[in-house]
């Protein structure tokens, strides 16, 4: 049963101060938030990455953009006027209950005072140490110690514990209007066969424990290409250009590039349409689950609760004894849990998800 208290919250605050794949991974959560209770309205505090994906999840009404000097991204500011005019802005809007969301290495606590100096009546957290006040539901962590979840699950569980569920666990996002057809019209005028077999390929991460080698990637597109015959398109961001030109020129067959040429809902599309996605543990692995898309992650084994949620996928990485070390850069220098996975596993993996002759998506049509 729902908390009597919660079930007559309507005006919701959720609070995920994290990147793009984060928020998508709270998506479940929030539904379970919505559909708990009649007429709520759900709002988003995030950052700016994060805010980039949530104008695309339904179940969010709207998005308050905050960059928390609590966060490692944040660049540092002279003063807490921002802090006080956020908590000023929170007030203002009468949230009738806030819920926040992390990792379980982050402390809720920052946050959870943001939302207490805003008067927001009902504040529900995991949290390491008595949080007394600042919180009025409070779920003790139990994560690394007792158990280790996947971060959906970890949300849901949150949410659970005041009464929220949902049968629909999926991850949550919608494709803005016209960007299947605009995708589909930018992979014909490539010269893309979009009923042969072809796979998307994103070779960056925001952190460098987390990428894969170049020369890797490159030897994954040349079996792709020259042994199987697939077409391989890349993408990156506008930074990554030069990161997939290196790529493209060390395969040495031919392949298709949209790094720096698409903004998320293309890219979401991208996606969507592709019969297979082969990335880093990245933003784009959580697209594809949120899509539907079958994804061969290259896992780099720095922490084990973002694997690919709901989707057809195979997870690669060479165990290492460092394991699980919740790095950016690889303390040991030798980045094994990524380096040593062959790029013959990578297309072995790619070939049992899709078969030896994957064709483009049904949704991939010229009147979509």
């Amino acid at each position: 049963m729902i908390e009597p208290t919660w079930q007559e919250a309507k005006n919701i605050l959720c609070v995920r101060l994290d990147s793009l794949g984060d928020v998508l991974m709270t998506t479940p959560a929030v539904r379970a938030l919505k559909e708990s209770g009649r007429e709520r309205r759900i709002t988003l505090l995030t950052s700016p990455a994060g805010a980039s994906v949530a104008h695309l999840v339904p179940e969010i009404d709207s998005v308050i953009v905050y960059e928390a000097p609590w966060l490692k991204a944040t660049a540092p500011r002279p003063d807490s006027r921002a802090e006080y005019a956020m908590a000023e802005q929170l007030r203002h809007m009468a949230f009738d209950a806030a819920v926040i969301f992390t990792v379980y290495s982050q402390n809720p606590l920052p946050s959870a005072f943001l939302c207490y100096l805003a008067d927001i009546p009902l504040r529900l957290a995991h949290c390491r140490e008595n949080p007394y006040q600042l919180l009025t539901t409070w779920v003790p962590d139990p994560e690394p110690d007792k158990l280790l979840r996947h971060e959906v699950r970890r949300q849901l569980d949150l949410v659970a514990r005041v009464g929220c569920r949902t049968a629909d666990e999926r991850m949550s996002l919608r494709l803005p209007a016209g960007t299947r057809r605009r995708v589909a019209a930018l992979l014909r005028k490539l010269g893309l066969e979009v009923e042969q077999p072809w796979v998307v390929i994103h070779p960056g991460a925001s952190a460098p424990s987390r990428r894969y080698p170049p020369e890797g990637f490159a030897a994954v597109a040349r079996q792709l290409v020259g042994e199987k015959g697939w077409q391989v398109v890349f993408t990156g961001t506008e930074a990554e250009r030069d990161l997939v030109k290196r790529i493209q020129i060390e395969a040495d067959l031919p392949t298709y590039s949209l790094a720096g040429r698409l903004n998320l809902g293309e890219m979401a599309a991208l996606v969507a349409l592709a019969p297979l996605l082969i990335a880093n543990n990245t933003g784009p692995a959580h697209l594809a689950a949120a899509v539907g898309t079958p994804v061969v992650d290259l896992y780099a084994l720095t922490n084990p609760q973002h694997m690919p949620w709901g989707v057809p996928s195979r997870v690669l990485f060479h165990n290492v004894p460092c394991k699980y070390c919740y790095k950016s850069i690889c303390p040991e220098g030798h980045h094994h849990c990524l380096r040593l996975v062959m790029p013959e596993t990578v297309v072995q993996a790619a070939s049992e998800l899709l078969g030896n002759a994957p064709v483009g998506r049904p949704a991939l049509e010229v009147a979509l």
